[in-house]
């Protein structure tokens, strides 16, 4: 379903995006022109893996699902994407495929800036294209970080990186939210880890006073002390 927003109000929610405040003046004009606010249903989907390029998207509200699920629904959770997100650059890039799918978590609002229209503006200005592929080699780093932390450091530390890197929204300069919305069944998803080993770490970090657990969230009680176990050498397998 689409919607609208004024013109202003649209300007302020996508400031909260690091990436689109540091874009020139331009091409955040030209965004906020050429897209559209679209509103998904709890469970709806996005996109599939496989589907077309139709451009990218940022969310505003809610929660976005990036995964993907085998032959026999076997799901493998790569990302739950928050406000003030942005997804979807691989295929501007390459002009191939979804690589994965993409549904709402709950009741979402996105902004969507279609194909068509980011392929005019960046034959009209080619610089433009540095800007997004720093968007690109942020998630490619976040990538890297995630698959040395799974090759390398014990779950305890695992858990403790990854709830940091969702309080702080993934990188963004100067956000650290004290309340992260996810179910643990979710948590262990993303880090390939089993329930019972997040539900072990978890309360073990309830009870060093880093966290208060709740249900389908986490708040961080003690940042400094979940920071530190973050560095620990040692934690449950």
């Amino acid at each position: 379903m689409t919607a609208s927003l004024p013109r202003t109000q649209l300007a302020t929610l996508l400031a909260h995006s690091a990436w689109f405040r540091s874009a020139p003046a331009a091409l955040q004009a030209q965004l906020i022109d050429a897209g559209r606010i679209e509103r998904l249903a709890a469970g709806e989907r996005l996109f599939t893996r496989g589907d077309s390029n139709d451009g990218i998207y940022c969310v505003l509200g809610g929660l976005v699902r990036i995964g993907a699920a085998s032959a026999g629904g076997k799901e493998a959770l790569l990302a739950v994407v928050e406000p003030v997100n942005w997804f979807g650059e691989i295929a501007l890039f390459d002009n191939r495929p979804r690589t994965h799918d993409a549904y709402a978590e709950r009741d979402t609002e996105l902004f969507h800036v279609p194909r068509a229209a980011l392929a005019a503006m960046l034959e009209r200005t080619p610089a433009h294209w540095h800007t997004f592929g720093l968007l690109l080699a942020q998630k490619l780093r976040l990538a890297f970080d995630a698959i040395e932390e799974a090759a390398l450091l014990p779950a305890a530390q695992r858990v403790a990186r990854r709830l940091l890197l969702m309080a702080g929204g993934y990188g963004e300069a100067g956000t650290m939210r004290r309340v992260i919305n996810v179910p643990q069944e979710d948590l262990a998803m993303m880090l390939a880890l089993s329930r019972q080993t997040i539900n072990q770490v978890l309360k073990q970090f309830e009870t060093q006073g880093a966290l208060k657990l709740g249900y389908a969230e986490i708040q961080i009680v003690d940042e400094h002390r979940l920071r530190e176990l973050a560095q620990l050498n040692s934690g449950a397998h």
